[in-house]
């Protein structure tokens, strides 16, 4: 085990393999700020991708912006205690009529920001729109061949999943997670209007982008009536540091993915709070499954019992909870595992050998991509997951990038992607743990891990086949969650906390789990 004096001697030897960004404090914020009505100022860790159809990518930045902009059939606020509780939004009930129909009602006199009413059709085309096989975020249980949609009049929407013999409960929590599109929008396919703005039926609706800015302003016809502010600005900085003194000067109203430290400091600064929330994102380490050595379960389980999560926790202080599964602990069927990989360096070299690597002996060169910027202390963590590795004899290198660059090399590629190791996060506002489990380990849905398996292709069925929620938590809990501890696509590290930081004149924000914000309330004093 590394003991304390190693750790950091360990820190201080990988300190010089990625560079200290500049921080650029040139902002263009407008001396309005001062005063007490104006737009919320919002300052974002990740970059967008230019793309604004919301089953076009699955960026967190992009998804907190719909979160202002779009309307959800039901939010899920999310709690431990109450992991699958939801808020109606565009429904008013949602009712299992057996165990493969779902009857949504919707709420009447609803308008998107063009103008148009909000009707079942819109509903309609949204959950076709969005189970098509071509959309990279993949958010439904199978295709449109799986499942029909009928609409019964303005206001019923029918989900009816004998087709794909999987429970209709399914669609209960997928309700929280994708955002409601026009069906006029729809129509016109993935490179119309859709890709080229947002037009949604929330509090604030999209204006234009800016440079690195995305303005929105409050839309008049929003049904809850018009936000208290008249906007939000939502702007990427890619220095935490730079995030930090902007909201210390008063050029920012909220940040985001504050280090623990940052934390401290600013909870000393007057006029300033810091909103904790334990999310649903998990962070992970990342094996690509889909080439050697961690194509082979045996060597990504030695990896796993090489690390010692404890000390990682340690490092994120605040900013992580401790978990053991993969899912974030307010995702419905969560549960510790009693067979999650531990810090073992004995049964790590047992399994080395068993693969064929004594010691690591011919193992090849390994790549771990991490980023720097966007979540809070990859670079520290990723530090010491090296140095655990290579003390039992993995021939590991840390490659430490900034967020942009990252972010080309995540996703898995024919033969194999970038690197051997990628270290993301996972965050889906929504409690349905298929968004996590099913969008990265079946192996139709090869995102970062490239895994293909037919046992866990199976578990991953039976547990969305299952006939009621009660029969799917207790497939995911016997049988496919306990699969992939011992399989191992990927090493859940922990549970993220997110920190903001915010002004302390702000109030009546509503902050959800997966970073998104309710402004529709919110005022300065």
């Amino acid at each position: 085990m590394i003991s304390r004096r190693k750790f950091l001697n360990y820190s201080a030897a990988f300190g010089a393999l990625a560079a200290t960004p500049q921080i650029n404090t040139d902002f263009l914020f407008s001396p309005a700020m001062a005063q007490a009505s104006r737009p919320i100022t919002f300052l974002s860790a990740e970059n967008i991708t230019g793309n604004w159809d919301p089953t076009a990518h699955t960026t967190l930045s992009q998804t907190n912006i719909e979160g202002f902009v779009m309307g959800y059939l039901t939010r899920a606020p999310m709690t431990p205690e109450k992991p699958d509780e939801v808020v109606y939004e565009l429904a008013t009930s949602i009712t299992e009529i057996d165990a493969h129909r779902l009857e949504i009602k919707l709420r009447e006199g609803v308008t998107f920001h063009d103008g148009k009413p909000f009707t079942a059709a819109d509903v309609k085309a949204t959950f076709e729109y969005g189970a098509g096989a071509d959309r990279p975020k993949q958010v439904y249980p199978g295709t449109t061949d799986t499942f029909a949609v009928t609409t019964p009049d303005d206001y019923t929407v029918i989900i009816d999943t004998s087709k794909g013999g999987f429970g209709a409960s399914l669609f209960i929590f997928l309700a929280s997670y994708l955002p409601i599109l026009s069906a006029d929008d729809v129509a016109q396919g993935p490179s119309g209007p859709l890709s080229q703005r947002l037009n949604g039926t929330g509090p604030f609706r999209f204006v234009e982008q800016r440079g690195n800015d995305t303005v929105m302003e409050a839309f008049d016809g929003y049904f809850k009536g018009k936000a208290t502010v008249p906007g939000v600005t939502f702007s990427f900085v890619g220095d935490g540091t730079t995030r930090m003194l902007s909201l210390m000067s008063g050029q920012a109203d909220i940040i985001e993915r504050l280090e623990p430290e940052q934390a401290e400091t600013l909870e000393a600064e007057a006029g300033i709070v810091i909103k904790r929330q334990v999310s649903v994102e998990n962070k992970y380490l990342w094996f690509r499954c889909s080439k050697a050595p961690f194509d082979n379960p045996l060597v990504r389980r030695a990896a796993c019992h090489a690390i010692d999560r404890d000390m990682i926790m340690e490092i994120m202080g605040s900013a992580g909870h401790a978990s053991s599964n993969f899912v974030s602990p307010i995702k419905f069927g969560y549960t510790d595992l009693a067979n999650y990989p531990k810090y073992d360096p004995e049964e790590c070299q047992r399994l080395l050998a068993e693969a064929g690597y004594p010691n690591g002996e011919g193992l090849p060169e390994l790549e771990y991509i991490t980023s720097t910027g966007f979540y809070p202390k990859t670079k520290e963590y990723g530090e010491i997951i090296t140095a655990l590795m290579q003390e039992q004899g993995f021939p590991v290198t840390l490659n430490v990038m900034e967020v942009a660059a990252w972010n080309e090399r995540l996703y898995d590629r024919p033969g194999g992607g970038p690197g051997h190791m990628v270290d993301c996060g996972w965050s889906t506002g929504s409690p349905e743990p298929d968004l996590v489990l099913r969008s990265h380990f079946h192996s139709s849905s090869k995102r970062i891990c490239g895994i293909e398996d037919p046992e866990i292709d199976a578990a991953l069925d039976e547990e969305r086949n299952a006939p009621s929620l009660e029969a799917r938590k207790t497939s995911l809990q016997s049988n496919l969650m306990p699969m992939l501890a011992d399989k191992v696509p990927a090493l859940s590290l922990f549970t993220s906390v997110l920190m903001h930081g915010m002004r302390e004149n702000l109030a009546g924000l509503i902050m959800y789990p997966d970073g998104q914000i309710d402004a529709s309330q919110a005022s300065f004093s």
